[in-house]
């Protein structure tokens, strides 16, 4: 029967995938440390907007950094953020850190975060930038580790692998599952396959002229995965990208269902627009889910959809466990294989997203536009 075939052909090149995950993280893991001979000086570029779950232990993280030359750069759109205060803490508990705040008004741009980059960018003392989210949480030897690896000259762009830290919401811990290891793990494949064409995740850092020479933040303005277009742009204009060595927290908090699957939503769509062929091949991400389908299309395949079952756990484990090192809850893990899927259809449908209480419409390209 067609169907049947068509379905295991996919169950095939996911167990593949599967295969090509693990050689992925293999080379990653044999990467070598390398170490830190010149203190290159940094700043760090935080935009805030409201009051994430453990806001100031985030933000503590990266005042006390193990690192002599650096300062940081905050950014609010209003003098009224909630975030404002736990900044002013910060920095009187930390006076020998160099740190500022500004606000920067309404943003023109689409993408309310690339407009604050771009005004803390302008006022930023130093040419290497570490441009992390306020959900982000670091150790103290984070800085030294990136400055290291931007001892070449020949990169320009960094990614940080991340590992997801849920909150209490049953919604956040299967998503973080997913991102510890679906993720990641195409993250892995694509750096084995053809080097960094890419930047993702909520901490990228670059060099100034490496922004400068894609044109600017003003370039990334209308689009809604900025980190992806940012590298995309960097790779087109030659310059080095890598996936940094250094593991960050990304603290995703507690959400309830309806916010999580407004988020999940709007990672879908927006990855759709941005790179559609990527988009459909995430299917072969999904070995489980395939092998169900196959199962229920005829049961001799039971054997087939066990040894997938096993061989999702092996690789997940090496992914998260081993390049991340995240705790995986087991028994949610066939879960979360089971709302990607549903997720990824979704992601077909609707060209509307909601972020951070506004709403915007999808264009085909990857730009999106607010809707008044």
């Amino acid at each position: 029967m067609i169907l049947e075939l068509v379905i295991f052909v996919l169950v095939i090149g996911a167990l593949v995938v599967c295969v090509m995950t693990a050689e992925g993280a293999r080379r990653y893991l044999a990467t070598r440390p390398i170490p830190l001979v010149a203190s290159a000086p940094i700043s760090i570029l935080k935009p805030l907007s409201g009051l994430d779950d453990g806001l100031e232990e985030n933000l503590r993280s990266f005042f006390t950094q193990q690192y002599r030359n650096f300062e940081i750069v905050f950014a609010v759109r209003t003098a009224s953020d909630v975030a404002i205060p736990i900044v002013e803490k910060l920095q009187r508990e930390y006076p020998a850190v160099p740190a500022r705040l500004i606000v920067t008004g309404e943003p023109p741009y689409p993408n309310a975060k690339v407009f604050s980059l771009d005004r803390m960018m302008r006022i930023a003392k130093h040419d290497l930038l570490v441009m992390s989210d306020s959900d982000v949480r670091v150790t103290p030897n984070m800085l030294a580790t990136i400055a290291a690896e931007f001892q070449d000259p020949t990169v320009g762009i960094a990614t940080c692998p991340y590992r997801a830290i849920a909150g209490s919401s049953p919604w956040s811990s299967l998503e973080s599952i997913g991102m510890n290891t679906d993720f990641m793990g195409g993250i892995l494949v694509a750096r084995m396959l053809e080097g960094m064409k890419f930047a993702v995740g909520p901490t990228i850092v670059a060099r100034r002229w490496a922004i400068d020479k894609i044109g600017g933040f003003g370039r990334l303005k209308d689009y809604l995965a900025e980190d992806f277009v940012l590298g995309k742009f960097a790779a087109e204009e030659g310059i080095g990208a890598i996936l940094s060595s250094y593991v960050i927290e990304h603290r995703i908090g507690s959400q309830d269902f309806r916010k999580n699957a407004e988020h999940r939503l709007r990672w879908n769509r927006s990855t759709r627009r941005s790179r559609p062929m990527g988009y459909i091949g995430q299917l072969f991400t999904m070995p489980v889910p395939l092998a169900l389908l196959l199962t229920a299309v005829s049961l001799t395949w039971v054997p087939l959809l066990a040894f997938t079952i096993a061989m999702r756990a092996v690789v997940a484990y090496i992914v998260a466990g081993k390049v991340l090192g995240a705790r995986i809850v087991w028994w949610m893990l066939p879960l979360e294989d089971l709302l990607v899927f549903a997720f990824w259809v979704g992601g077909f449908f609707g060209n509307r997203i909601t972020w951070r209480g506004r709403k915007y419409n999808l264009l085909p390209d990857g730009r999106f536009e607010l809707i008044a």
